[in-house]
């Protein structure tokens, strides 16, 4: 496991907040960032391992081989737009990775890395025009003016990716070319779109998130005050009417006033990431209850058992409520990014466990199932039922994006890795957090905490846990502080017989926080058990799709049925629920009962079928996460019942 270096932790504890990617100016909870909490092993330890040795050179590797970097060569060499490679929104995967980029400096120090984001800066730095202009696609003769496109354009969309990497760099390296940079465009956006400027909004949210926490990293209040321009202006029909109506764009119902996300699944919860951190720095209460009503409501109504978010691959978005077939699941892995940015923030914003425990199920099931094992593969959607084998994709050619029916090496449209790599190597900054009286525990990893409360006392420590192959978390105070201080572990909603332990007393916990109060000496230890358990989920019975089906859960971890260890296609297989699935030896295993089908001339038929049926037998079930891992199956992760 790699280990911040000695440069490294220096950097962090001298730049401005801590190399935090997100730091509100207010809320219940502080965040701790990369100088504070290190990861260091197990489960989510091995994904950042995996980010750092192989995720982001893939990423990078292609993105030169596609021409996507070498688009701010061409336009420093004036081969645009000729020479433009990719998408209108390519910049932006460029960013992505340089803030990955970042942030894995900030965690390990690696020079060798460090040397590589420097030349990419180097590359881009000429781009930018004198008035803080920056984009490959628009503005050069023979392309399309500025802000001609603001429905598909992206231009504000690619800002947004840029500002939140320089966040990135100057959080964990101090302010440099890639932060001036930013700055130089973030004043052009101000001029450009102030209040006496241009009354729009950009197609693609994502530009307001990040000009909150760009003014939160400089200082400069006209970032947030065009943040909250930009989110009051969304919602005003100010972008043209398209097939897929302006909910699409979340154009169609003022923020304040929507109900529910809807539209583009990956743009409504940027959305709601940005509108969250306006109403945290303006103190805008109405602003955050509706952010809370909507993403609530999304939760109960329009999010899959994965976590997941967009149920039709037509404009990429949700469906109406309760509208969520398992084998049409589009759930890009982006929205699950977004998922967890948005869950982040109302977590810091509430101290609400709800919002832990949505960042915990993103994370679980939809972020650590896109990237293959090896790293050099990902899914861009999320499919909960593959109904045909899927075609291994070549691994020297670019996949279509939503056509790719098992993981591929790069798309047309490639977002989905970039924002997996930088989730990833940010990912310390989601286990804790503290308050006035003292730190909370929400994801569980092996990790070292070291932070210092507000009255100076500094706490130190040590978390050691297999989570989530088990429930026991074990953590060691190494510093305690002269007072009282609590320490809150987040229990999930699905924990039912949680307890903890301490000081030798050990009492039953409900979701929620348990909450242990004392004055800790150095050598304590906390012990929380979770009943890691493999159970049986139902679907809500107006969710269609799953009606007359189960599927399995185990902790955070959805678990699915794969023909590989079916030995048939999944289609022919039913479950009986009449006890609860076995675990042995590691695996979770489930009573299926297969049947053989016929095909008929017409297959509907008077009366129930009865097709001749198997005697059950136990069949273990994959993680999800780990599924297509084997080679081409079917899959499915609701089952019918026998």
């Amino acid at each position: 496991m790699s280990t911040p270096s000695a440069d490294a932790a220096s950097a962090l504890a001298t730049g401005p907040d801590h190399g935090r990617p997100v730091v509100p100016s207010t809320g219940v909870l502080r965040p701790l960032g990369l100088d504070e909490v290190r990861i260091t092993g197990g489960f989510w330890g091995r994904f950042q391992e995996l980010n750092a040795t192989t995720i982001i050179d893939h990423a990078e590797r292609w993105m030169e081989r596609v021409g996507w970097i070498g688009n701010f060569d061409a336009a420093v060499e004036g081969r645009l737009p000729v020479d433009r490679h990719g998408r209108e929104f390519s910049d932006s995967d460029v960013y992505k990775l340089m803030e990955a980029m970042a942030w894995e400096i900030g965690r390990t120090g690696n020079t060798t890395l460090e040397a590589r984001l420097v030349a990419l800066v180097d590359r881009i730095a000429p781009v930018q025009e004198a008035d803080g202009y920056l984009n490959t696609m628009f503005g050069r003769p023979g392309q399309q003016p500025r802000y001609s496109d603001l429905e598909w354009g992206h231009e504000l969309y690619c800002y947004g990716h840029l500002f939140q990497a320089a966040v990135a760099r100057g959080r964990t390296h101090g302010r440099d070319t890639l932060v001036e940079i930013a700055v130089r465009a973030a004043d052009h956006v101000c001029e450009t779109f102030g209040p006496d400027g241009l009354d729009a909004v950009c197609g693609h949210p994502e530009v307001e998130v990040a000009l909150v926490e760009l003014g939160r990293y400089t200082g400069d209040r006209r970032y947030l005050e065009q943040a909250r321009l930009f989110v009051e202006r969304r919602g005003r029909g100010t972008l043209a009417q398209i097939e897929f109506g302006q909910q699409y764009f979340q154009d169609d119902v003022p923020v304040r006033d929507a109900e529910v996300l809807r539209g583009h699944a990956v743009r409504a919860l940027y959305l709601a990431s940005g509108a969250a951190d306006v109403a945290v720095e303006t103190a805008d209460a109405e602003l955050l209850g509706a952010v809370d009503r909507q993403l609530a409501t999304t939760l109960a109504r329009r999010t899959y058992i994965t976590g997941g978010m967009g149920a039709h691959h037509e404009g990429e978005s949700f469906g109406d409520d309760y509208e969520l077939p398992p084998d049409r699941s589009y759930s890009e892995t982006c929205a699950g990014v977004a998922a967890v940015m948005t869950g982040q923030r109302m977590l810091l914003a509430t101290g609400q466990a709800r919002h832990a425990d949505l960042v915990e199920r993103a994370l679980y099931n939809v972020v650590a199932t896109s990237p293959a094992e090896d790293g050099k593969a990902f899914f861009y959607t999320n499919t909960l039922h593959q109904r045909t084998p899927g075609t291994v994709a070549a691994s020297d050619a670019v996949s279509p994006r939503a056509a790719a029916s098992l993981r591929a090496p790069w798309f047309a449209v490639s977002c989905c890795p970039t924002n997996v790599a930088r989730t990833l190597a940010s990912l310390g900054a989601y286990v804790a957090t503290a308050d006035d009286d003292g730190v909370q525990l929400h994801q569980y990893a092996p990790a070292d905490i070291r932070t210092t409360l507000p009255d100076g006392e500094v706490v130190e420590l040590r978390v050691l846990t297999e989570y989530p192959a088990d429930g026991h978390i074990r953590v060691e105070v190494l510093r305690g502080a002269a007072r009282p201080w609590t320490l809150s572990l987040r229990v999930p909603a699905w924990a039912e017989g949680a307890s903890v332990t301490a000081a030798g007393s050990s009492e039953p916990v409900t979701a929620g926080y348990a909450r242990v109060t004392r004055a800790f000496a150095a050598g304590e230890v906390v012990q929380l058990e979770l009943p890691v358990h493999a159970r049986w989920s139902w679907a809500d019975p107006r969710v269609d799709a799953a009606r007359g089906q189960v599927a399995v859960e185990r902790g955070p971890v959805v678990m699915c049925l794969e023909s590989v260890d079916l030995g048939a296609d999944v289609a022919t297989a039913r479950v009986r629920t009449d006890e609860p699935p076995l675990e042995r030896d590691g695996a979770v295993l489930v009573p299926v009962v297969t049947a053989e089908l016929d095909d008929a001339a017409w297959p509907y038929r008077h009366g129930a079928p009865n097709p001749p049926a198997s005697e059950s037998r136990l069949v273990p079930l994959t993680p999800y996460h780990r599924w297509a891992n084997r080679g081409p199956s079917t899959m499915r992760v609701w089952m019918p019942v026998v």
